[in-house]
């Protein structure tokens, strides 16, 4: 079975809908699947419910799905680096689920592993927690979540091999192999890709089974979410 697709638009043709659940890889810019993004923009699909830990940041990432109003709903536990999103939310134009980090990591990876649902801690008592169904065990109170199982995932790794098994580079593993776990179709945007076998089975990250399309971007912009300079002394 082929994975490999030419471009970031063909590997989303045929599989990306209005209205659908999606569930894009990253941490603020970093490993995030620009050229995937980019090809989703100009799909001119709308009415998408975006599952990321934020929205990029204005003009950058899904910053450029907020912009063209292709989002309706985001579900995230951040906004703060982003203007236009946060003005949306604040404007009633965009709707938002807040999700703590932690739980919306778990969301993702008990989608992934079959777990539709799972108790935490974290939220009781907080708004977090309005409206969902609370369970004491052992003397504590845990709040119960669902699980997310994305239509699409669009992940970003550092290297694949022909059979969709994945490595990624340092922070850029972030939420990306729990978004490709959860989705149920998952689109990978790579730097390289390599025969199959060409990556040893113990340093394999993610395994290629949930893997089902593969797009080469060998050269990705990375750009800087927030750049610090800092002078040298006696300067």
């Amino acid at each position: 079975m082929n994975k490999i697709y030419p471009s970031a638009a063909k590997a989303l043709e045929g599989i990306v809908k209005d209205g659908q659940l999606l569930a894009v890889g990253g941490f603020g810019l970093c490993g995030i699947p620009e050229a995937l993004i980019d090809a989703l923009k100009e799909s001119g699909v709308k009415d998408l419910t975006a599952i990321s830990n934020n929205a990029g940041v204005d003009g950058f990432g899904l910053g450029k799905l907020l912009e063209t109003r292709q989002i309706k709903k985001m579900i995230s536990s951040y906004v703060g680096e982003n203007k236009e999103f946060e003005r949306q939310y604040l404007a009633g134009e965009l709707q938002l689920e807040f999700t703590p980090q932690g739980t919306l990591a778990e969301k993702l990876r008990a989608g992934g592993a079959g777990i539709p649902a799972f108790f935490t801690k974290t939220g009781v008592g907080t708004m977090v927690a309005e409206g969902k169904e609370l369970r004491e065990f052992d003397g504590e109170t845990y709040v119960m979540e669902r699980a997310l199982v994305p239509d699409v995932a669009l992940v970003k790794a550092h290297r694949a091999d022909k059979s969709g098994n994945l490595q990624f580079r340092f922070t850029a593993r972030n939420f990306n192999p729990a978004v490709a776990m959860a989705g149920k179709i998952t689109v990978v945007e790579v730097e390289e890709i390599v025969e199959t076998g060409d990556i040893p089975p113990d340093q394999v990250h993610l395994p290629g089974i949930y893997v089902h399309r593969i797009v080469l971007n060998a050269k990705p912009e990375k750009r800087i979410e927030k750049r610090t300079i800092s002078e040298k002394a006696g300067v």
